[in-house]
């Protein structure tokens, strides 16, 4: 189990592990590009070079990239579609540069029509996108909070795309606070176990790649997407407590996305938290 935070690549994508090395991350999740927007630069050969040799030499990752917010491949309008696989396929290729793990990404909005009114085009627009993508490259689904016609908020949504995808490489992020904002009670071991019942039973824990390790300013099911720092929130530290102990988290890495004590992002604080809950319960790194 690795502790990692998204840092920011700003300047130079190699900076990134300079930057999760300076707040003792174990691990990075950084955009490649602006997420509120479509343009896009290939990461400089020497800079996706000095990215590996960094990572390596810190011993950071694994290393995932975060998608831009404006995918949306359930969308009526056809342009729109088609820049979000483009979007998608850059990404897929960036992540093979730097030698990440795989692509995280919102599945976005049905816009009212419902989960099954959108699950082939969605499914289809995927498999697009995988076609042209490096073979050794995750694809992610991260789950939302259930705010107003977000797909995925549902285990049973994400289970049902994996499985009309039906390709090795599309796994699954899990997001704590999107979690507990869409229902899913993370507060205590008997609740945990019991979401992560679900999970396996609707997704199954072997396509469980990452976690978005967040706190929830919104309650259970307030399904609204807004993170807050570790114990701060309204799942508090004995949620994170009882999800690291959970066996169905051991082997997988999580990544911070809290806003940190100083609205700078993830901080020293909120990672050693997060470790200190490891070590105490004698998690294995």
């Amino acid at each position: 189990m690795r502790i990692g935070a998204h840092v920011s690549a700003a300047t130079s994508a190699d900076l990134a592990i300079d930057r999760a090395v300076g707040i003792g991350a174990e691990a990075v999740q950084v955009f490649a590009s602006p997420p509120q927007g479509w343009s896009f630069k290939p990461v400089d050969e020497k800079v996706a070079a000095d990215f590996k040799i960094k990572a390596r030499e810190h011993n950071i990752g694994p290393n995932v990239l975060h998608a831009i917010y404006l995918v949306s491949l359930g969308s009526d309008d056809e342009a729109l579609v088609n820049r979000g696989k483009g979007s998608l396929k850059k990404y897929m290729n960036a992540a093979r540069d730097i030698g990440a793990m795989g692509v995280i990404f919102h599945l976005g909005s049905h816009k009212g029509k419902g989960f099954e009114a959108v699950l082939d085009q969605v499914a289809s627009n995927i498999k697009d996108v995988l076609a042209e993508s490096p073979d050794d490259v995750l694809l992610m689904l991260e789950n939302s909070a259930g705010m107003g016609n977000h797909i995925g908020s549902k285990f049973s949504e994400l289970g049902t795309m994996m499985h009309e995808i039906d390709d090795p490489r599309v796994k699954v992020c899990l997001d704590t606070q999107h979690s507990f904002a869409a229902g899913y009670d993370l507060t205590t071991p008997e609740s945990v176990a019991n979401v992560m019942l679900e999970f396996d039973h609707e997704i199954g824990l072997q396509h469980l790649s990452a976690v978005h390790c967040n706190d929830s300013k919104p309650p259970l099911g307030g399904a609204v997407d807004r993170h807050e720092n570790i114990g701060e929130g309204q799942m508090g530290i004995s949620a994170f407590e009882a999800i690291i102990a959970n066996h169905a988290f051991k082997d997988v890495p999580f990544y911070l996305e809290v806003p940190g004590f100083e609205n700078k992002g993830p901080d020293v604080q909120n990672i050693e938290t997060v470790k200190e809950i490891r070590e105490r319960l004698g998690v294995p790194l």
